[in-house]
């Protein structure tokens, strides 16, 4: 009998070490699996080692996919991320580790931004094996603070604007009420005609201050219950007559799209802004087109646009086939002023003029564009989904003569001052004129018993409107005030409204406008505004 002994369990130890091994490493990939993080391994030569399943859901790689792949061919698209790619591996060589924002693409050509950072895995022997790299994705988060910092380089230029534009409309107003004395008082043909230039002119000045604040403060329209389709087939019909054939123009638009609250000039002005640029990204030709859709946004929607707000919107989409937006413009393109058309071809005001009117209404503007692909310009605006009432008076009304009722004029632009005197006069208006707070008050107290309403300026120096306001109501608390001002923005408009003034009144105003806020107010009772 032959007998042979062998000790087996140092052999079983290292088994049971091994399976041990083997376990914490699965329960270490688990792990890995269920991070919120795109988590991967490379080798010194970025080949994948490992691909967890956030990292699946970020890139949209399947793990058979990217397993031996290289990660550069698969994430990195652009010179200037294989140059940063070269920063952080001498940053591994010398410290082993590195954090900083990487720009990568998806499965599908999405371009992303990632938070991330990378650690240098060494061996038991201390030389280096592999990078571990975890990744964020905060491109959401980029987009909301190039938007915020956007808006507030948009107000600082719009605090600017606002006092140009209100010193502008004081110039312009007593333009306009001359012109139209003059008109009255001479009847010749070539005098009539050179009037006519001049008023022409003059308006253009005021819509162009117009546009300025309407980016600058948000200029109020008169607000109607607006059906899109309305301003769409006018923009087709335009876009038939103007637009090159060589571009298709379709629209898409539901028979059960929601109104909006707007004006529709206005709202006009976006959409042909849009269009224009749009014409002007396909000099060779193309397709546009406007889609209108109801959305309902979400609180989890909303936190993926700066200044969305939970509730129901209309979206019109302008969608065109076009040369695209490059990223470094496109940061831009909302900035007044900023152009990239050549001289004399365009203000930079287009899409400043569109932003400003758009956050006027409470909506906001999505913009998604590549290079060689085209763009896409949403507009979200605020929806009615609910049935409402609303009569509006559309018929022009002459101008309207006085019963020589007493007008106290208030206003430091002496020039303004006595154009409007003349002008009243000339319509059997008695006027009285003050230049500021202080005189308006004393002149009411001497003849507070035959003034029968007020025009006030609310941007005065010594005493300011508003308080000039609430000083005569005091005095008399029935009062007929009709505010003035060249900053009609909704804010403005809301704060006199609530101490009780009559109407308001934006400048720069016409002679009729004029005749006409007077007549209201003098033969009503009842609040109105303008």
């Amino acid at each position: 009998m032959v007998g042979v002994v062998m000790d087996i369990s140092e052999r079983q130890a290292a088994l049971r070490e091994r399976k041990q091994a083997e376990i914490k490493i699965h329960q270490q990939a688990t792990l890995l699996d269920i991070a919120t993080d795109a988590i991967l391994v490379q080798d010194l030569n970025n080949q994948i080692l490992f691909w967890n399943q956030s990292a699946k859901r970020l890139y949209g790689w399947l793990e058979q996919e990217t397993i031996g792949q290289n990660a550069i061919n698969l994430l990195f698209n652009t010179e200037e991320s294989l140059q940063l790619l070269e920063k952080i591996h001498a940053a591994l060589a010398d410290k082993g580790f590195w954090q900083g924002e990487i720009n990568q693409i998806t499965k599908d050509g999405k371009k992303i931004i990632v938070e991330s950072r990378w650690t240098l895995v060494r061996d038991e022997q201390g030389q280096p094996k592999s990078f571990l790299v975890s990744n964020t994705d905060i491109t959401q988060k980029k987009q909301i603070e190039s938007q915020f910092l956007r808006a507030q380089r948009l107000e600082s230029i719009g605090i600017l604007a606002s006092g140009i534009a209100h010193d502008l409309n004081n110039v312009l107003s007593p333009i306009l009420m001359s012109l139209q004395l003059l008109e009255k008082n001479f009847s010749d043909q070539q005098t009539q005609q050179l009037l006519k230039i001049l008023d022409t002119n003059v308006q253009r000045g005021a819509d162009l201050i117009k546009q300025v604040l309407s980016f600058a403060k948000g200029v109020s329209g008169k607000l109607i219950i607006l059906q899109i389709k309305h301003v769409v087939a006018e923009i087709n019909h335009i876009i038939q007559q103007t637009f090159p054939k060589s571009i298709n123009f379709t629209t898409e638009l539901p028979l059960d799209l929601w109104a909006v609250y707007a004006d529709p000039t206005q709202l006009q002005q976006v959409l042909m802004n849009l269009c224009i640029n749009a014409r002007d990204a396909m000099p060779y030709g193309g397709s546009l087109k406007i889609i209108a859709a109801n959305k309902f946004i979400d609180e989890i929607s909303a936190q993926s646009f700066f200044e969305a707000k939970v509730g129901y919107y209309v979206v019109i989409s302008v969608v065109d086939t076009g040369i695209g937006i490059a990223p470094e413009i496109l940061e831009r393109i909302f900035e007044p002023f900023f152009t990239t058309k050549e001289t004399g071809k365009g203000t930079g005001l287009g899409l400043s003029t569109v932003m400003g009117i758009v956050k006027n209404y409470g909506g906001f503007i999505n913009v998604e564009s590549s290079l060689g692909q085209g763009s896409q310009f949403q507009v979200y605006l605020p929806a009615l989904t609910t049935t409402q009432q609303q009569q509006q008076l559309t018929q022009d009304i002459e101008l309207l003569t006085g019963n020589g009722e007493s007008i106290l004029v208030v206003d430091d632009e002496l020039s303004l001052q006595e154009i409007t005197q003349i002008s009243l006069a000339d319509y059997n208006y008695q006027v009285l004129t003050a230049s500021n707070g202080i005189e308006a008050l004393s002149e009411y107290v001497k003849h507070k018993d035959k003034i029968s309403a007020v025009l006030m300026d609310l941007m005065m120096p010594e005493m300011d409107g508003i308080t000039t306001i609430r000083a005569l109501q005091r005095i008399n608390p029935r009062i007929k005030i009709i505010a003035t001002s060249g900053l009609a923005t909704n804010e403005k408009i809301t704060e006199v409204s609530s101490i009780g003034i009559k109407a308001f009144l934006p400048k720069p105003y016409t002679l009729s406008e004029l005749l006409k806020i007077l007549s209201l107010v003098l033969n009503e009772n009842e609040n109105i505004s303008d």
